[in-house]
């Protein structure tokens, strides 16, 4: 773990020094052929490099380089540079007019901070690549064990074991029997023998990281895991199981002076957070359907020739509180009766060879956006469910309206997290749920630039649910 922790500070203070000397290239180019600077003086072009150093210095202080975290994505990286050069920016134009430096310097330092905006990510996505391969080859890992055998610790093991760029390496879990949910990991023992051994740790296997996922009222056994793990300078991290992820959770609100409780909340209750992404949502669309149109054309006519019928399909699906509306896709199956009942399988017959492909790359999908212009849908929230599906699962599962309560997306967390295609079982539909929820609960901006950014890579990466 030192050693971790040493390659760590030196990717952080890598990535320090870039930016500096990334500032110093900007600076130099500036100095030689931009026309303002050139005129100046020796003692002005020093005052100003010295106030945007120092403005450097105080932005990458407050806002850390994450490149080197296990779990970052494009969009945090792109977050954080914003925030340094916006930062920069601002505290340099401060810091002159505190200093009275009587320089033409607002639409200077934009240039500067533009430039080095996109210097700085270009370089911070590269940089992110290189540390990507480097612990895909083994380096820079860290051992996790798990304890307890739910999908939830499954969606951890697939999150963070599965994918080599992460750098973990799975020892092996502890479960009363053999695990069904993570089979792929070793079966260490029981979690009685994990107990019972606690004071010889050198009969355990245990990582730099444990993962514990097991009722909430074995309190008693989640402090002993924790206490040791302290002790041991382990992170300790639960993991809550799956049938106790949905809990009741009030929330205070207020109506004038009266303080009321509510069981789920929103940040897009907030007009202004509602506004953002509405309008993000219609100039997106409106880009997408403006650069895709040109393929229309091409869709209609292989439809038309493979399978009879109408190009686009329409189905009733369950929307924004619950309501019903039309939602449009290109028609990927041969019309058939079960349209809207059944579920689309890998290898379903009703698939034409065109209408898989299209399933398979999301083709299918592009007329949803004139949806998300008519305001039926938006860009990222809760996939809609057919009309049949919502009143079986609301039957089945506790809480499953409550993902209606924002409107539906083209994407959504639980698709990007796993949890898309078919739902066999109904765990799959309750971990889609779940994360549908904590999607309401937990929306930012930044939250819907990574779920677009992580479906644009999926396109790129063939996935097995993908039908």
């Amino acid at each position: 773990m030192r050693r971790n922790n040493k390659t760590n500070a030196i990717i952080k203070w890598s990535v320090i020094v870039t930016d500096f000397l990334l500032l110093g290239l900007v600076l130099a180019g500036f100095t030689l052929w931009h026309g303002a600077m050139a005129a100046w003086s020796g003692e002005k072009m020093r005052i100003f490099i010295t106030i945007c150093a120092l403005a450097l210095l105080v932005s990458e202080s407050k806002f850390h380089s994450r490149i080197h975290e296990r779990i970052v994505g494009a969009g945090d990286i792109l977050k954080q540079t914003i925030e340094v050069t916006l930062t920069f920016v601002i505290l340099s134009y401060l810091m002159l007019k505190v200093i009275d430096y009587r320089l033409p310097v607002g639409w200077l330092l934009l240039e500067v901070g533009t430039i080095l905006f996109e210097l700085m990510l270009i370089v911070r996505y590269m940089q992110r690549i290189g540390i990507k391969e480097f612990r895909k080859k083994g380096r820079n890992t860290r051992t996790i064990t798990f304890v307890g055998d739910d999908p939830e610790l499954a969606e951890v093991y697939e999150q963070l074991v599965n994918d080599p760029s992460m750098g973990y390496r799975a020892l092996g879990v502890y479960a009363d029997e053999k695990p069904m949910y993570i089979s792929q990991v070793e079966w260490l023992g029981t979690l009685s023998g994990l107990l019972d051994n606690l004071d010889n740790p050198e009969q355990l296997h245990i990582g730099d990281e444990l993962y514990v996922c097991i009722p909430k009222r074995e309190r008693a056994v989640i402090q002993k895991l924790s206490g040791y793990c302290d002790h041991h300078t382990v992170r300790f991290f639960y993991v809550p199981i799956s049938v106790e992820s949905i809990r009741l959770d009030l929330k205070r609100e207020f109506i004038n002076d009266i303080e009321v409780y509510t069981t789920h909340d929103t940040p897009l209750k907030n007009p202004l957070h509602w506004i953002a992404k509405r309008l993000f949502d219609i100039i997106f669309s409106a880009v997408v359907i403006a650069i895709t149109a040109i393929i229309y054309p091409v869709i209609y006519l292989v439809i038309k020739i493979q399978s009879p019928g109408p190009v686009l399909f329409r189905q009733q699906r369950t929307g924004l509180d619950g309501k019903s509306f039309e939602m449009l896709k290109f028609r990927s199956m041969h019309v058939n009766d079960g349209a809207d009942t059944l579920q689309a399988t890998e290898n379903d017959p009703r698939k034409f060879a065109f209408g898989d492909f299209m399933r398979k790359t999301n083709i299918d999908e592009l007329p949803q956006f004139w949806n998300v212009l008519r305001g039926d849908m938006s860009i990222v929230g809760p996939r809609p469910h057919m009309l049949a599906h919502t009143k079986m699962y609301s039957e089945l599962i506790d809480k499953y309206m409550v993902r209606h309560f924002i409107k539906p997306g083209i994407t959504g967390w639980a698709q990007v997290t796993g949890y898309r295609g078919e739902t066999r079982e109904v765990w799959q539909m309750e971990g889609r749920v779940q994360r549908d929820i904590w999607y309401m609960e937990h929306w930012t901006f930044w939250l819907d630039c990574r779920i677009i950014w992580l479906t644009i890579k999926s396109f790129f990466v063939r996935d097995k649910n993908a039908y």
